[in-house]
């Protein structure tokens, strides 16, 4: 579906107006994920806006009352994240408005996104089809099980690794996430034969920590990469989101306190990244970057 955005939109009794979204309007952007209940602090606002492209939905007194962004995977494809309009705008039509612009500057890019319950059906009205369920996992860290302790921490020498496993297994590069990320978290690795095989990074985001992304090509390799970040927040909030089924990755992280919250669903328009190697994504950086 083609839509042509507009600048202004009339809603009931006030227009509101689209805007790119700059780092001036953080402060607002974190009260309207406050008022839709998602756990975003002011940094994590401050890293999407670092790394994508946004725009906002501007009240005639200036209250941001609506957010979209997409963010760059290589030349060819864009995941779009941080859409939020209030429930009462989003039936009067502003979701999809604002989705119009983001679509409008994506052009021709392959799309991905995460949709929740209440986003779902705009998507598949816009002609996404979906992929594959996400399963977000959190809670407070109790005892970690017993499993394999064969990860080790993260040097800096292991960045180009991490770049190139990331790469595969997305199936499309994004450099500057993943430098970022590797400022702001700590890792561990998986070495065989002296070739890193795969990773996990952590770092603080909402209410606590998130693990992610990470890169293995097994489940239990996951597990013995995931495995010391648990142990090392004992007692704190954990969140990983994960596209695995029921398997061992979730048995473990359920049984260390770090339980199903919610699922949301990974939907595509047109041509989608496909995994390029032996290692998989087992869990997001989180479902706005995919």
């Amino acid at each position: 579906m083609t839509l042509q955005p507009t600048p202004t939109m009339q809603l009931e009794s006030y227009q509101v107006f689209a805007a790119p979204m700059t780092v001036e309007d953080l402060p607002k952007l974190h009260e309207l994920s406050i008022g839709v209940g998602w756990p975003h602090r002011p940094e994590d606002w401050e890293l999407a806006i670092s790394l994508g492209e946004g725009i906002v939905a501007r009240d005639e007194i200036g209250r941001v009352v609506g957010s979209a962004m997409w963010f760059p995977l290589g030349t060819d494809f864009a995941a779009i994240g941080m859409v939020i309009t209030s429930p009462r705008l989003q039936e009067l039509g502003a979701g999809n408005w604002l989705m119009g612009h983001i679509l409008d500057r994506v052009g021709a890019r392959g799309k991905v996104l995460n949709a929740t319950r209440a986003a779902y059906r705009l998507y598949i009205s816009l002609g996404f089809m979906p992929l594959s369920p996400v399963h977000q996992h959190n809670g407070i860290v109790g005892e970690v099980p017993a499993s394999p302790r064969h990860a080790r921490p993260l040097r800096p020498e292991d960045a180009a690794a991490i770049h190139s496993l990331d790469t595969a297994a997305m199936g499309a590069a994004r450099p500057a996430l993943i430098d970022r990320l590797l400022q702001l978290s700590t890792g561990t690795v998986l070495e065989r034969d002296g070739r890193v095989t795969g990773f996990a990074l952590c770092r603080k985001f909402g209410r606590g920590h998130v693990v992610g992304p990470v890169v293995a090509e097994t489940e239990e390799d996951a597990i013995a990469l995931v495995a010391p970040h648990a142990e090392a927040l004992s007692g704190q909030f954990l969140r990983m989101d994960t596209r695995q089924p029921e398997g061992p990755l979730r048995d473990f992280l359920i049984a260390a306190g770090i339980r199903h919250h919610d699922t949301v669903t990974r939907m595509g328009l047109g041509p989608v990244p496909q995994v390029q190697g032996p290692a998989q994504t087992m869990a997001l950086v989180n479902q706005a970057f995919g």
